[in-house]
C-alpha cells in the first residue's frame, strides 16, 4: 500500500497529492455515483508489466458465484446508469456469461473489459455472440499499435492473436458502424512517460489498424500507466520510479479533479467490497476508511465522502487526466 503521507514532501518524495489539492484550494470528495464498477477478480491469464493490480497465471482471487448474486441485487436496487466489468480478465471467471446476461436485466449500459487474448483463447466465438446478444459494449486493451512494443509489454504473440481477435469481433459486427455494438480500445504507454492525445492516438490506431489489418473499432481512450502494483515494481527495479511520479506530480492539472472516476463511481471487488476507484482497490483503501460490503447498503454511497489519496493519483490527473472512459479534458 502507498499512503499518502502527511508531511510537506511525500513519502516517495514528491508532494502528497492531497497537499497538492490544498494549494490548490480543492478537495477530493465524492459525488453522485453514477458508475458501478466490478472487478471480479485477478485471474489473468497475461502478466502485463503495466498492470496495477499484479494479476496474472498465479493469482486466485476470483468473485463468487454467491458474491455475484449479493452484486446483482446490490445493482438492481440502485439504478446506475453504467456497470462496468473487469479483472484480471473476466473471461476466466466461472459463471460470467451468467453473471452478464443478470447485470444486462438491470442495467442501462453494461461493459465488459477484455485483454483480447483472454476472449481469444478462452471466451469464444460463443461469449462474443452472448456479449452482442446482450448489446454489452467492449473495451479491449491494445496498448500498441507497434508489434514489438506490445509483445514487450504485454508477452511474445499478443499482438498477432490481438489483431486475430479484433476481426472475429469485427466479423461479428463489433466495431461496425450502424451496428449498435461498441468496440472500444484502450491503449496506454509502453514505460514510464504519459501518453500522447487521445484524438491524436486514436486517429493513428484507426489509420494503422484500417491500412495495416482491416480492422475497425468505435473508439479509443488513452490512459497513463499507475504506478501501484507490477508497474510499481517495475519502476523501482529499473530505476525509474522517483522521475515517474515526478514527471507526474509536474503535469498536474487541477482542471481535471472535477471529473476524476473516483468521485462518481462505486467499485467492488471480487469479495464484495466497496471502492472508490481500481486504484485505491489495488492500494487497499476502502471506500469510507473501513470494509463495507455490498450487501451492507440500500443505496449509492453518499456524496461528500472524501476519497483517500495516494501519490498514485497524480497518474489521474497529469496533462489531460483520464477515466476509464478516456481522458477528462482535451
Amino acid at each position: 500500500m502507498t499512503p499518502d503521507c502527511s508531511d510537506s514532501v511525500g513519502c516517495s518524495g514528491i508532494r502528497p497529492f492531497s497537499s497538492c489539492l490544498a494549494n490548490h484550494g480543492l478537495v477530493l470528495t465524492r459525488d453522485n455515483a453514477t458508475t458501478l464498477q466490478i472487478n471480479v477478480g485477478l485471474n489473468c491469464n497475461l502478466s502485463c508489466r503495466h498492470c496495477h493490480h499484479s494479476a496474472g497465471p498465479g493469482r486466485t482471487e476470483t468473485m463468487s458465484r454467491e458474491t455475484m448474486a449479493a452484486v446483482t441485487a446490490y445493482a438492481a436496487r440502485v439504478p446506475f446508469a453504467a456497470i462496468d466489468v473487469t479483472g484480471g480478465a473476466p473471461e476466466l471467471v466461472p459463471g460470467i456469461a451468467d453473471f452478464l446476461a443478470e447485470l444486462a436485466t438491470v442495467s442501462q449500459r453494461l461493459m465488459f473489459r477484455t485483454n483480447l487474448v483472454a476472449l481469444h483463447d478462452h471466451g469464444g466465438d460463443e461469449l462474443v455472440r452472448h456479449c452482442a446478444a446482450l448489446k454489452v459494449a467492449l473495451f479491449a486493451s491494445l496498448p500498441s499499435i507497434n508489434e514489438g512494443q506490445a509483445d514487450g509489454q504485454r508477452g511474445s504473440g499478443v499482438f498477432a492473436t490481438s489483431v486475430a481477435m479484433l476481426r472475429r469481433l469485427n466479423e461479428a459486427g463489433y466495431g461496425i458502424q450502424g451496428s449498435g455494438l461498441e468496440l472500444n480500445l484502450a491503449a496506454n504507454p509502453a514505460g514510464a512517460f504519459l501518453p500522447t492525445g487521445q484524438q491524436a492516438a486514436e486517429r493513428r490506431f484507426r489509420q494503422e489498424l484500417t491500412r495495416r489489418y482491416g480492422v475497425e473499432f468505435t473508439n479509443l481512450v488513452t490512459f497513463a500507466n499507475v504506478p501501484l502494483g507490477r508497474f510499481r515494481d517495475w519502476l523501482e527495479t529499473s530505476g525509474n520510479l522517483a522521475g515517474y511520479l515526478e514527471k507526474l506530480a509536474a503535469g498536474f492539472n487541477p482542471c481535471t479533479v472535477a471529473g476524476l472516476m473516483c468521485r462518481s463511481q462505486a467499485v467492488i471487488d471480487w469479495r464484495g467490497y466497496l471502492f472508490d476507484c481500481d486504484f485505491n482497490l489495488a492500494a487497499g483503501l476502502p471506500l469510507g476508511g473501513r470494509p463495507i460490503h455490498v450487501s451492507e447498503l440500500s443505496g449509492p454511497p453518499p456524496a461528500g465522502l472524501a476519497v483517500p489519496t495516494g501519490d498514485y493519483c497524480y497518474a489521474c490527473t497529469a496533462g489531460a487526466g483520464f477515466t476509464c472512459g478516456g481522458a477528462i479534458s482535451s
